[in-house]
């Protein structure tokens, strides 16, 4: 079965340096970037614990409690639904503008309301936690938000990017390369 969130356009990878923006079909949302590997991994390990929910719920079914199997089940959904999730957080761009997905919300932005898109070094998160190191991020700033309030699309230090400079510079470079064509026209 196909999952076309989980890995990006092999266009991004394979295209020349003189074109940045080498689709047809320029209204379909595309991340810009694949997953990296701890967000990959993260989501290996949830999805680890709800095949044994799964069996779980096999079990208490066969023991004769359908309404323990029903939540079990119910559960495992859940997780499935969280994995999911996690492989789909990050930054898309398409014709109609920026979306930056995260776990519980999705903001999607016009291109027409975006000032600049741009990478800035700044203290970042270390994979979303609390704790912060020095890394680069790349911004958002749109015409109704002052540039003191804006919160990073995607740094260097997040679960897509750790240890993986190289791949940020160029998924930069590429969602700073949309944005500068869509505000143009």
């Amino acid at each position: 079965m196909p999952l076309p969130f989980l890995t990006a356009d092999r266009a991004f990878d394979e295209a020349a340096e003189d074109v940045a923006l080498p689709f047809d079909d320029r209204d379909r949302w595309r991340r810009p970037y694949r997953p990296g590997p701890w967000r990959v991994g993260a989501a290996a390990l949830v999805l680890l614990l709800a095949s044994y929910v799964l069996v779980a719920a096999v079990i208490i079914a066969v023991a004769g409690t359908l309404s323990g199997a029903a939540a079990c089940m119910a559960g495992a959904a859940a997780v499935i639904l969280c994995a999911l999730r996690l492989l789909r957080m990050g930054v898309w761009v398409s014709a109609r503008g920026l979306r930056h997905v995260s776990f519980f919300v999705t903001r999607t932005t016009p291109w027409e309301r975006i000032v600049a898109v741009r990478t800035a070094q700044q203290p970042v998160r270390w994979l979303g936690l609390p704790r912060t190191v020095q890394g680069q991020a790349l911004t958002l700033i749109t015409k109704d938000r002052a540039p003191a309030d804006v919160s990073p699309l995607m740094t260097t230090h997040n679960a897509d990017f750790l240890a993986r400079t190289e791949a940020f510079d160029r998924a930069a470079d590429v969602v700073e390369v949309w944005a500068d064509e869509y505000r143009r026209g």
